[in-house]
């Protein structure tokens, strides 16, 4: 039986989950050969894929020199932190209008399973859905395609955060989420960028206050 050879959006798929979950992290480099050879496909899905995800903001990738995923230094986080803080906010204002009823209780499901799992990086899995779902109908695509891209430029350090903060501190996330949920299911849209912008910022300025957190 002939083995079907994984399109490049199979590649990327796989990468993309590899990365987001913390099995490839910052520095690290991803040879097309390695993809290749472990995934059964050519380079040229390969090399595909790997544009993609550096168009995701996942990878940086040079012609000649390869694709490495990015390590960022405090600066850098800040800044992307602070790009955050004025987009977000835009995004779910929004957005806001557009949820459905349908999207307000899945938000509420996923909440829920938030505050069971003291999972690291099962939040970080949820949490992620949680803020994304919350842009969704932002009807604007550069603005929601701009915003994911600072997801995943942020991942690795807000998985560290999380860690940083301890299950202790847990409850401070699910009352922000919840007051966010509140505002949303007013249609408070004010309200909703006010709580969004203090969530984000509590990370960042918790970020740096851990400089051992871009040394490895």
């Amino acid at each position: 039986m002939t083995l079907v050879e994984p399109t490049s959006h199979r590649v990327a798929d796989h990468l993309r989950a590899a990365i987001l979950g913390g099995d490839i992290g910052p520095g690290e480099r991803i040879r097309q050969e390695d993809v290749a050879r472990r995934l059964g496909a050519s380079r040229l899905p390969v090399r595909e894929a790997l544009r993609m995800l550096a168009a995701e903001g996942l990878l940086d990738h040079e012609t000649n020199k390869g694709a490495r995923v990015p390590r960022r230094d405090a600066h850098e986080v800040d800044v992307l932190y602070r790009m955050r803080e004025r987009l977000e906010p835009l995004a779910i204002a929004e957005s806001i209008p557009h949820l459905s009823s349908d999207d307000l209780a899945r938000l509420d499901g996923i909440q829920t399973a938030i505050e069971a799992d003291p999972d690291v990086s099962r939040f970080i899995e949820l949490d992620r859905e949680f803020h994304l779902l919350t842009y969704q109908g932002c009807p604007f695509d550069q603005l929601t395609g701009m915003v994911t891209r600072l997801w995943n430029s942020t991942q690795h350090y807000r998985r560290a955060f999380v860690r940083l903060s301890g299950p202790s501190r847990r409850w401070v996330i699910n009352a922000e989420h919840r007051l966010l949920l509140d505002a949303i299911d007013r249609r408070d849209t004010v309200d909703a960028e006010r709580y969004l912008s203090g969530h984000i910022r509590r990370t960042r300025v918790e970020l740096g206050k851990h400089p051992e957190v871009f040394d490895g």
